[in-house]
């Protein structure tokens, strides 16, 4: 059993089981752990597909929106200046107001801001919101079509039918098969089998497709934008450019498009747990370089990585208690079968 395991002492306290899936982009299964058709919520880690209409559409080019604006669309940020100041620039660019956010102001992720935002007294906006630059472009393309503004964040609004469309294209789940719920955000979110999620990432990695190779580039030359300081997407992408783009999603999700290889993964920790995650995402990673090759050697990146894959865990007085740890290894090969071409008739990427 593919696991994170999270000890006292010597003891092993707790298991984080772990589902995952990597599989090419034709479907053909390269790896696998606990269930890899197990159907979740993709939350965050579906917004390079949700942003890809913004390109596809010619909105990003109608607003002037360069790499760091597209980063930010696929952003889980950590409300650092950076990022709300581009967040306001996009709804700027593309003549809509702060007020017409639909998502809702919380506590940043990065505990450092959010201490800074409890310390200076902040008042929280809906720029601050993790996902305030998904939102802006969602925003800039109901703009540029002539699309209500009003609801653009709910199930059945044009944008949200066209982003549907989109998931299908890269997932091979068609419309009527994705099953919807409402992300913390306040937008569509989509339930797909992780290997679904996978094949999504896998010919993410690879697209030729202008609008696909310029998301791509802006996500692998932005990994402080789609994430920020001292978190994992950031610190992995800036070590390992090019070769791996990570996303992070709500609930134990993880994504990575590995264009050297050519590969898709996704994953979730069962129980949701986001820091247990992030480790067992760093040992798939190792995993997987040690079977096919990923384009780079995990075990020789930086300690900023690293530092990632084993975290202590404190008391509060900050002495060390224990760690998370992996445990287990992915079963190589076929292990289910080639995923289902697109049903949405839009056919390949």
């Amino acid at each position: 059993m593919f696991r994170v395991e999270a000890t006292r002492g010597d003891q092993v306290e707790s298991l984080h089981r772990v589902s995952l899936a990597v599989v090419d982009g034709d479907g053909r299964r390269v790896a696998g752990a606990g269930d890899p058709d197990l159907v979740t919520f993709w939350r965050s880690a579906a917004k390079p597909f949700q942003a890809l209409p913004l390109l596809a559409e010619g909105a990003a080019a109608s607003f002037g929106f360069d790499d760091r604006h597209l980063a930010l669309a696929c952003a889980s940020h950590s409300s650092e200046p950076r990022h709300r100041a581009l967040a306001g620039e996009m709804l700027e660019r593309a003549g809509v107001r702060e007020a017409d956010l639909a998502c809702g102001p919380h506590p940043p992720i990065s505990p450092e801001i959010a201490a800074e935002a409890a310390r200076t007294g902040a008042a929280l906006t809906p720029l601050w919101s993790n996902c305030s630059g998904k939102h802006a472009g969602m925003l800039a393309l109901a703009k540029f079509r002539g699309w209500p503004l009003v609801g653009y964040q709910l199930a059945g609004h044009p944008l949200q039918r066209r982003i549907q469309v989109e998931v299908a294209r890269w997932s091979g789940v068609s419309e009527d098969r994705q099953l919807l719920g409402v992300d913390g955000c306040t937008v569509v979110s989509f339930a797909l089998p992780l290997r679904a999620m996978a094949l999504a990432y896998a010919r993410f990695a690879t697209a030729s497709e202008p609008a696909a190779r310029q998301l791509r580039q802006a996500m692998s030359d932005h990994p402080g934008l789609i994430a920020g300081t001292d978190r994992v997407e950031t610190d992995l992408g800036e070590a390992a450019s090019g070769l791996v783009i990570a996303k992070v999603g709500a609930d134990g999700i993880y994504c990575v498009a590995l264009p050297w290889a050519g590969l898709g993964l996704a994953l979730k920790v069962e129980d949701g747990g986001m820091e247990a995650a992030a480790v067992a995402l760093l040992e798939a990673l190792r995993q997987l370089a040690q079977r096919v090759g990923l384009g780079f050697e995990p075990a020789e990146l930086p300690p900023a990585v690293t530092r990632h894959a084993r975290p202590e865990r404190l008391d509060t007085r900050g002495g060390v208690t224990g760690l998370l740890r992996p445990a287990g290894a992915l079963r190589f090969g076929d292990v289910g079968g080639v995923v289902p071409p697109a049903t949405s008739g839009t056919g390949r990427p």
